[in-house]
């Protein structure tokens, strides 16, 4: 690949206006610092949100820099892009959980097999887009549904801070909540786009203060399900890791009830890829549309690859294409380089016991930020899209769903399966709208509209941390 990057310039500096294309490259040294950029910037959601889910915040740093390498690779180095976890997930991941046992190792493999079907999935999607042209999305996900299943994806997430993370130390919740804002919101540029992570440090901290000026807490814990007392920080696991080291990998196990929760997430992840590469391809001023299936499906395969070894679900950054924006420097070299940072920070299992000792209430606090920025996205699509809610076949079928989601309601199929939450909103939503407009033809929403235009939903879920009114993801 090096052989492919032709040297900018003298390699040093860019004149005003220029910019490094992706298959250019500054000198390595350079190069080396751009990819550590980008890797800092993946890095809050890539790990936070793994840890969310109940999956390895280790295994999905390193199947980040894998996933991407095999996104350029299939989108020929045209679309210059990072992977990491997607936020898309979070709400069927937990409602799995809760379906199979909560967090054991044999929920975990129900996880991840549910995730690679709908990579798979993702995958299929992308082939037949290449195909058959973009437009076919469009008709069946105009920007209605798309804001919809993004709100309903976030604010469906809010039982999970309510009944999970909150109860565990509210007031370290409250705090970290609080302290987050003030970061995100005080700080401009690279402190403020890193708020969320910032922000999950410094509780992580006063959990830890907290413990020697307070000592234990009783509150409900959600290793043993119960109110106890224990300690908010435990370092016992940091203590027994090992500093090198494979991740524990595990093997996905496929169950069909545990895909149809997660089945929604492939709507965001559409409407996500497609908003980012139409930004990418604004910012390097060329035609990404004959790669737009190849970037959905690499997306997909990725996720397939990722799962498959108990990793996380990934997605396009926006965060990253960020970095892009702030430096002109749109080299693929870049991502390789991030990349290869990633996959050795993936290798190292002491990194990954010290994230998986962050405190329930420091979730609290910063989940409770992101789902309602990723809910919120939804409406930032409708918005930038014009939908009309005057229009019932818009607004009925958008708001039940809604409402399914944030209860979330369940509605039993049979004895043996039930639809719930994020899964029975989204089959409301997207059955719902397209049935009433065929019962009242030419009276909704344009189909041919989709918000995927530069600034429509390529800022949905799991492609940002939820810093700037970015999500992830």
């Amino acid at each position: 690949m090096v052989a492919g990057w032709t040297k900018h310039g003298d390699g040093k500096t860019l004149a005003p206006g220029e910019v490094v294309r992706p298959d250019e490259r500054l000198s390595w040294p350079r190069m080396i610092g751009f990819g550590a950029q980008h890797v800092i910037a993946m890095f809050g959601a890539t790990f936070v949100f793994p840890l969310v889910m109940g999956l390895s915040p280790n295994i999905a740093i390193m199947f980040s820099g894998v996933a991407t390498i095999m996104f350029l690779l299939i989108v020929k180095g045209r679309i210059p892009s990072y992977l990491g976890t997607s936020a898309s997930f979070v709400g069927g991941v937990l409602a799995i959980r809760v379906s199979f046992g909560g967090d054991t190792p044999a929920a975990d493999a129900i996880v991840t097999g549910a995730i690679l079907v709908v990579g798979l999935v993702l995958a299929l999607v992308g082939v037949a887009i290449h195909y058959l042209g973009v437009h076919i999305i469009n008709r069946i996900f105009p920007p209605v549904v798309t804001g919809a299943v993004v709100m309903l994806i976030g604010f469906g997430l809010a039982y999970v801070v309510a009944d999970v993370y909150w109860p565990q130390d509210q007031w370290i919740a409250l705090t970290t909540m609080l302290v987050t804002f003030l970061i995100i919101v005080a700080f401009k540029g690279f402190i403020g786009r890193i708020g969320i992570l910032i922000g999950l440090v410094i509780g992580f901290a006063l959990s830890w203060g907290a413990d020697r000026l307070f000592g234990n807490i009783t509150a409900y814990n959600a290793a043993t399900g119960v109110v106890d007392t224990h300690p908010r920080v435990s370092f016992a696991g940091v203590a027994e890791a090992d500093w090198i080291g494979w991740p524990d990998t595990f093997l996905p196990d496929i169950r069909f009830s545990a895909v149809l929760l997660v089945l929604p997430a492939v709507i965001a992840l559409i409407a996500e890829n497609i908003g980012h590469v139409k930004a990418v391809g604004e910012m390097t001023g060329t035609d990404v549309d004959p790669y737009m299936g190849r970037a959905i499906a690499g997306d997909g395969v990725a996720t397939v690859v990722a799962s498959t070894f108990g990793g996380s679900p990934t997605t396009t950054y926006a965060e990253n294409i960020g970095v892009m924006a702030a430096t002109r420097v749109y080299s693929t070299a870049a991502y390789y380089i991030a990349a290869v940072i990633a996959i050795l920070f993936g290798l190292c299992p002491k990194f990954g016991a010290l994230v998986a000792a962050t405190p329930g209430g420091v979730l609290g606090g910063i989940t409770v930020i992101l789902y309602g920025m990723i809910g919120l996205l939804g409406a930032k699509i409708w918005i930038e899209n014009q939908v009309d809610f005057s229009n019932p076949i818009n607004m009925v079928p958008v708001g039940a769903g809604i409402i399914l989601a944030i209860g979330p309601v369940k509605q039993m199929i049979g004895s043996n399966f039930v639809l719930e939450g994020i899964a029975l909103g989204t089959i409301v939503v997207v059955g719902g709208y397209h049935l009433l407009r065929a019962i009242a033809p030419g009276t909704g929403d344009e189909p041919g509209r989709t918000g995927t235009e530069p600034g429509g939903p390529g800022q949905a879920p799991g492609g940002g941390t939820g810093q700037r009114g970015e999500a992830s993801g």
